[in-house]
């Protein structure tokens, strides 16, 4: 079984980002909008703010503690969300209990909303019109696919997760790219019977190693999106890889697999985001 890994994926990703900076006299700006002190919500605003240095994007982080009000982080939102300085907006979610996370959802500019959580662009995303955005985690599995030549044209693909986030969004482009697309969820019957019928098996449901050889047809190609916490406190994903060495042809990691890949397609929307704008 072959490897498909992440920093090569970024690598190839960030070297075109860069090119397109160059002949440009603009430099987009992301804002990151954090409630809280979240480890996982720090972990990814490092990471992201990391990615954005390297590739050559500004970046500027608003932080609010986890007590404001929903009236005040709405309006303190709405401020951001008007600046023209600004060209995209990654909000950390979920937000905690007290503030209207749909309401946000709701307000955010379509035009801003590099990582696809408006109704608008979730819209334009099931529409099959490419002038919105998708959320940048289902669209980095198609950027792991595409570094790896493989063409979902007419090819059997199997979701393992149903999610707004992944799920759903990645079935949408799968089947914008001509792919026969099956959702899988936990009221699946013989749930791995169906994998197993898979060309591409991609793994969204969260659950630890749940996906084995049980699951994985001969020279399958499994793309894992799952990050878990195992027993043992070690970082893991939906697929147990060691299981399907004998069976698949070609795997992604996790840890430094599609997650690696996300914060570079977040930085490829912001600066979509800012040509669509004219800057």
């Amino acid at each position: 079984m072959e490897l498909l890994k992440g920093a090569d994926v970024v690598s190839a990703l960030n070297a075109e980002l860069k090119a397109v900076l160059v002949v440009s006299s603009y430099i987009p700006q992301l804002a990151i909008i954090r409630v809280g002190e979240k480890p996982d919500d720090l972990s990814y605003e490092r990471g992201a703010i990391k990615r954005m240095n390297t590739i050559g994007l500004r970046c500027r982080s608003y932080v609010f503690e986890e007590s404001i009000s929903n009236q005040a982080f709405i309006k303190k939102f709405q401020e951001i969300n008007a600046d023209p300085e600004i060209d995209g907006i990654l909000l950390l979610r979920p937000l905690p209990m007290h503030i209207d996370e749909a309401a946000i959802e709701q307000l955010i500019d379509p035009s801003k909303d590099v990582d696809g959580i408006s109704p608008y662009n979730m819209a334009k995303l099931f529409a099959g019109d490419e002038t919105g955005f998708a959320p940048c985690t289902a669209e980095a599995v198609l950027e792991m696919l595409d570094y790896a030549h493989i063409s979902l044209a007419g090819k059997r693909v199997t979701i393992v997760g149903r999610s707004l986030v992944v799920g759903k969004p990645l079935a949408m482009l799968c089947i914008k790219r001509n792919a026969t697309v099956t959702i899988c969820h936990t009221k699946t019957v013989n749930i791995a019977d169906t994998c197993r019928q898979a060309e591409i098996l991609i793994a969204c449901a969260g659950r630890a190693r749940m996906l084995d050889a049980s699951y994985t047809g001969e020279q399958a190609i499994v793309i894992d999106v799952g990050i878990n916490m195992d027993q043992e406190n070690k970082l893991c994903g939906d697929v147990d890889l060691d299981a399907i060495r004998q069976t698949a042809a070609l795997a992604t990691p996790v840890p430094g697999g599609v997650g690696t890949v996300t914060t570079s397609v977040l930085a490829k929307h912001v600066i979509q985001a800012a040509k669509r704008m004219g800057k």
